[in-house]
């Protein structure tokens, strides 16, 4: 069995987190805890409750990078297989796409006539669909920020690169050599849009690679996380946190157990 922890917020801006801990079971989320803060020490009391005979059934526990729930992990259930989310992993290394496109379009605005400008129009939600999804208008202008900015070519293409990696059905092994060979090419093109991300990979390295032992991830999570969401606004907020347990339980369950 899968399980998952993420956290959402009670009070939106407020930081005020509970830790929502999912597993998927046959195709099937189901809601084990909310707790009541991601501290370290609040996951691992979660943790050391799971019976052993349910603990001998966990195989993969994924996650962001989130320090308070991998060591956590790393403690109190030493055999699992910690895969680190590669929806977490690919917004690290595409806020360096992000990044540059904000310094090229500031620059190119102080350059370029207000027509000439005015071309690149619509360029930001361009540049964060696949490229086989791009309209022809939307390639239009891509292709003329592209003649703009090579530089930004380049992240385009190596950001597109390491997607396919992730896309593709490869193991381990095969995708460590991959993403080694990438490595060596953002190292070569010797931009530094990639230098944060390197540093996430260097510390994650086999956490991340994980994902391609059997292809896992907490993607439903974040689907679950949207309802749980409408859930709150439905009843106009919950702070409780056992009212909350007992709302998405009802939510996802009810209609199975009392219809």
């Amino acid at each position: 069995m899968r399980r998952s922890v993420d956290e959402i917020a009670l009070k939106k801006g407020h930081g005020d987190f509970v830790v929502i801990v999912t597993a998927k079971r046959r195709g099937h989320v189901v809601i084990l805890a909310v707790l009541d803060d991601r501290k370290k020490d609040t996951v691992i009391n979660f943790l050391r409750s799971i019976p052993e005979r349910l603990k001998k059934t966990i195989t993969t526990v994924c996650s962001d990078m989130y320090e308070g729930y991998t060591e956590a992990v790393r403690e109190e259930l030493p055999g699992v297989r910690l895969v680190i989310d590669r929806f977490h992993v690919a917004e690290h290394y595409r806020e360096g796409l992000e990044n540059l496109r904000i310094v090229e379009l500031k620059r190119l605005k102080r350059t370029l006539s207000t027509a000439e400008y005015k071309l690149l129009k619509g360029s930001m939600w361009a540049l964060r669909k696949k490229p086989s999804d791009l309209t022809p208008e939307e390639q239009k202008t891509v292709d003329a920020l592209f003649c703009l900015s090579p530089a930004l070519k380049t992240v385009y293409d190596l950001q597109t690169r390491l997607t396919k990696i992730f896309n593709t059905n490869l193991s381990f092994q095969a995708a460590e050599t991959e993403i080694r060979n990438w490595l060596k090419t953002v190292i070569q093109s010797r931009l530094d849009c990639f230098d944060d991300f390197i540093d996430t990979l260097s510390d994650w390295w086999t956490e991340i690679l994980n994902y391609f032992v059997a292809r896992e991830n907490s993607g439903f999570v974040e689907g679950f996380n949207n309802k749980i969401k409408v859930l709150k606004r439905r009843c106009y907020g919950i702070t409780n946190v056992t009212h909350l347990f007992q709302r998405i339980y009802l939510d996802i369950e009810g209609y199975r157990l009392f219809a």
